[in-house]
């Protein structure tokens, strides 16, 4: 596989690790790709995956895959490369992420999900009365929820909400008009540069993402924690684990795969490899799993502890799987999903736990499904092993690449059944 840097203006993407030899190729005159169903325009920057034939190479622009003809691209020199590195802005694409929660569509979807917000609600109750008197912190409150949540079910001495995006200007209003202000008190800014006048009891924040880690918000609690929290404060959540099962996805791979072997009873199989690559390149997310079609036992894969969890932590995180299988069926790929601890802080009282996978009531990550390129039969006794690495996007800093290896070996004779396997799944906003 040939890696190019995919840019677009002044700015470098690479979903690549940097120790991996890279290209960059230009698109020169203005190009409207078949595949993508999207304009390049001259100066656009793609990152060419293969050149599958001399004439159509297979490349991204943004994580968007498609043919591109190889007449219309051009390699970025050295030069050019070095001073696209110098020129790099915005690496954490804060106006395009702060800006898509300064309107109402991400905070209707997250308050509309009871299992999310409901959980955070428990925590406040089943903990208001050791939280008498505290200071807390809500980080990236958003509309403020769990804000008002503490003010009115609690008694804290203060609750600070941060929040960097323009819904802080809401937010303030509806801290008033929930008769909270002399409680909560909302400041706009990134975590990074907002100064509290003193240290906080308790840091609670939403922070995860698909898969956990995606969007690395996490970033921003863990050095919210070292700046703000006391010393013997209260992490919320505490704990977090990403979980990983060997799943069936028939219907998925019928509707993009096996719909082109006989559509109208025509044979259109040529267009499988396409579809494969344009579907089954990237994670897809908002999959709710089925747990019948969980071929295995889940397993927690990577355990993050948030009081010790540090931020170089986060650039590269691996975790290995043992599965068995347990009945018999098609291994199409990987589903993962999250769970998060909440401890309490009553004497005696239990943890609080959001689980965001299939045996629990849905919420709006869902899960995620991760698809090999091709299904393999199992069968009851083989085993499924292998690794999992979340690599953090070396140059912009809310993407990363999931990587999974895997070995099945048959519980027969017949070692035809041992196959070993790796893909990389780029995620991206």
């Amino acid at each position: 596989m040939i890696h190019c840097a995919l840019q677009t203006f002044n700015s470098c993407v690479s979903p690549n690790p940097p120790a991996q030899k890279k290209n960059s190729c230009i698109i020169n005159p203005d190009f409207v790709a078949f595949a993508l169903q999207r304009s390049f325009s001259s100066g656009d920057r793609l990152l060419v995956h293969s050149k599958p034939s001399a004439e159509w190479w297979w490349a991204t622009l943004q994580g968007v895959p498609g043919y591109v003809p190889a007449s219309y691209l051009r390699l970025v020199t050295a030069e050019e490369e070095e001073e696209e590195d110098i020129s790099l802005e915005d690496p954490w694409q804060d106006e395009e992420y702060f800006g898509s929660y300064g309107t109402l569509r991400l905070h209707l979807e997250m308050l509309s999900d009871k299992s999310r917000t409901e959980t955070y609600r428990q925590v406040i109750l089943s903990n208001s009365a050791s939280l008498r008197n505290k200071a807390v912190m809500d980080l990236g409150c958003g509309t403020g929820i769990i804000s008002l949540f503490c003010a009115q079910l609690a008694q804290p001495s203060v609750v600070y909400a941060v929040e960097a995006s323009s819904m802080a200007d809401y937010t303030r209003q509806l801290v008033k008009q929930n008769g909270c202000e002399e409680v909560v008190t909302v400041l706009q800014g990134r975590a990074e540069e907002i100064e509290l006048p003193e240290q906080v009891d308790v840091l609670v924040s939403e922070w995860m993402g698909n898969c956990l880690l995606f969007e690395f918000m996490v970033e921003s609690v863990l050095q919210a924690r070292d700046r703000c929290l006391r010393d013997g404060g209260i992490m919320w959540p505490s704990s977090a684990a990403l979980t990983l099962v060997p799943c069936q996805a028939d219907s998925y791979y019928t509707e993009k795969m096996a719909f082109w072997e006989r559509p109208y009873g025509l044979d259109f199989t040529p267009l499988q490899p396409l579809a494969q690559q344009e579907f089954f390149t990237k994670p897809k997310f908002s999959h709710l799993i089925e747990p019948d079609d969980c071929l295995t036992a889940p397993c927690d894969v990577i355990c993050l502890d948030m009081y010790t969890l540090q931020v170089r932590d986060l650039e590269e995180m691996k975790g290995q799987f043992h599965f068995c299988v347990e009945k018999s069926g098609v291994f199409h790929g990987f589903t993962a999903w999250f769970t998060v601890h909440f401890e309490s802080l009553e004497e005696g009282g239990a943890a609080v736990e959001l689980n965001t996978g299939p045996n629990s009531e849905p919420t709006h990550w869902k899960q995620t499904l991760f698809m090999l390129d091709r299904p393999v039969s199992v069968y009851a006794g083989d085993s499924i092993s292998g690794s999992i690495v979340l690599h953090r996007n070396p140059v912009w800093r809310r993407h990363m690449t999931v990587t999974l290896q895997w070995n099945i070996n048959s519980s027969t004779e017949n070692t035809d059944n041992c196959q070993v396997g790796t893909k990389s799944f780029p995620m991206w906003r």
